[in-house]
């Protein structure tokens, strides 16, 4: 069409258009070699499994560490003279605040500390309170002051916002707080005993941190970065083998293929949750590496709310493959170029945002990628018409315009998750070479 050559691509970049968007080149070079493709998938996923199983090693060990050094203060008597019984409440942080990622630990003992010192406070006053007043005031003071801070810290636990960051120290709040008020200590044995454990707590909480941060540290924030990456190649790769499903596989092939084409797609869809948490983590973790301080991970979540969007919809591609009502092959063979066409720019277009991510570099949006999805779309729509499809009473025409619908949504997404990349690359400053 005229319109291709009103877009300026760069000479390097019009060589990849050219390997992209021209067929035959891509397609032979694919098809020459598809178990070559195959096994360079499972030997990358074997390696990221045994990668995972070595860092779980790794923590298991770096918790063992850590156990052992707190357990001094049990074990060497001139340290146990200064911390007394006390040293369990050390040992007990150890356990309970380590976690895999360091953004996770330094949460959660940032939590345990400020709950354990707000509830022992409020705790005190309250019971310093009742023990002025006395007789039945005492309990009906002590009552009523359970009674409202429970039920105000149990409201807080169900709000979204501190749910998700401080939902730990809150219950810690209400478990020191409680303990406190009803235990009928006086005042000044509190505060004696409160400055003995969050002593012994800060102890423990310093070894986890240290271990955690110094020692092969595991970074919530490089778990999110390179999942976000992955979850861009796995729809690529889940697109190609849709678009070789429907045009070059057999109908005796398609239905078994199809679901090996979906499995990453589903990876994609079920990674809601992990992401929240790494995203939360990440928030907490210091400046290390490529990732300093305010780094924009809610752009990770907005990008990987679009990825699961369009995994869904790739998905749906999985009932026109799957059908028992199928084109003929002469009306397959009239889109069949366009369709791949449109496939390769996808699959190009995510390939290439991910890379950009990975290796923190910007890619050409505007200049190149939109604009190049912008004409394929075009080009796609002219294809949507009664004279390629036939009557839409016909079961073969349906067919085909279900499966051409879908292609043109997903070009849509795809453009879309490519301006919230943009932005990305913005808000992280992302570098131009």
């Amino acid at each position: 069409m005229g319109s291709a050559a009103v877009i300026s691509i760069p000479e390097e970049e019009h060589d990849k258009d050219q390997r992209v968007i021209g067929r035959v080149p891509i397609d032979q070079e694919e098809h020459k070699t598809p178990n070559n493709n195959n096994n360079h998938w499972l030997c990358s996923i074997r390696q990221r499994i045994k990668r995972q199983d070595m860092r779980k090693v790794i923590h298991s060990v770096k918790v063992a560490i850590a156990l052992v050094v707190v357990s001094l203060l049990y074990l060497l008597d001139p340290l146990y003279n200064q911390v007394g019984d006390n040293a369990m409440w050390a040992i007990m942080t150890v356990v309970v605040v380590f976690e895999f990622f360091a953004g996770a630990t330094l949460s959660k003992g940032l939590n345990r500390g400020l709950g354990t010192i707000l509830g022992g406070g409020l705790g005190c006053l309250a019971s310093a309170f009742a023990q002025d007043l006395g007789g039945l005031a005492s309990a009906i003071i002590i009552g009523v002051s359970v009674f409202i801070f429970g039920a105000v810290a149990t409201y807080l636990r169900m709000v979204p916002n501190i749910k998700k960051k401080y939902d730990y120290g809150v219950m810690i709040f209400i478990l020191t707080f409680n303990l406190i008020v009803v235990s009928g200590m006086r005042a000044d044995k509190i505060m004696s005993l409160a400055r003995e454990r969050l002593s012994t707590i800060a102890m423990g909480f310093a070894v986890c941190i240290f271990i955690s941060f110094l020692i092969f540290p595991s970074w919530a924030s490089d778990e999110l970065h390179d999942s976000t990456v992955l979850n861009f190649h796995n729809l690529a790769k889940s697109i190609q083998g849709c678009m070789e499903d429907y045009f070059n596989s057999t109908d005796e092939k398609k239905k078994n293929k199809s679901d090996a084409s979906f499995s990453s797609c589903k990876l994609v869809l079920n990674s809601k949750s992990k992401d929240d948490s790494l995203a939360n983590f990440a928030k907490w973790e210091p400046w290390h590496g490529k990732f300093g301080l305010n780094y924009p991970w809610n752009k990770y979540l907005k990008i990987g709310e679009l990825l699961r969007e369009l995994a869904a919809t790739v998905i749906s591609i999985k009932a026109c493959l799957q059908s028992p009502r199928q084109p003929s092959s002469g009306m397959r063979e009239a889109i069949k170029e366009p369709c791949e066409t449109a496939g390769s720019s996808i699959v190009w277009t995510l390939k290439e945002l991910g890379e950009g991510i990975k290796k923190m570099k910007k890619c050409q949006i505007e200049g190149v990628i939109v604009p190049k999805l912008k004409l394929v779309r075009q080009e796609l729509s002219l294809v949507i018409t009664p004279s390629k499809l036939g009557p839409i009473e016909n079961s073969d025409g349906l067919a085909m315009a279900s499966f051409l619908f879908l292609i043109m949504e997903i070009l849509e997404k795809v453009e879309e998750l490519a301006k919230e990349v943009e932005e990305l690359e913005e808000a992280a400053r992302f570098r131009t070479t």
